[in-house]
């Protein structure tokens, strides 16, 4: 099994939104996204309590079976939507895959 999990941080006032709204609006479609894509065995997506310098605002966590799993989940349709505005409204993100 695969876990990927990203974190993000948002920019301030990108397409009129301050960047907690941007969390939340991924937050609320990442979840949704447990529904629709079959690759997913879990998915947690947690927004940022704390809010210190060093903080992210938003960290996903899946797991999937495999490699080729994962690359059938980056390619859904509907995490393409998510990645695509993640894209134009994150200032920073960071990865990891590794298998468990």
């Amino acid at each position: 099994m695969i876990k990927h999990i990203v974190m993000w941080r948002f920019k301030e006032g990108a397409e009129g939104s301050t960047a907690t709204e941007h969390a939340v609006w991924m937050k609320q479609h990442l979840d949704a996204l447990v529904e629709v894509v079959p690759e997913i065995r879990s998915l947690e997506c947690g927004l940022d309590t704390l809010h210190t310098p060093a903080s992210f605002h938003l960290v996903l966590t899946v797991v999937v079976d495999d490699i080729e799993a994962l690359q059938r989940y980056a390619n859904h349709p509907k995490h393409l939507v998510i990645a695509d505005y993640a894209k134009r409204v994150a200032d920073t993100r960071v990865v990891v895959d590794y298998n468990v």
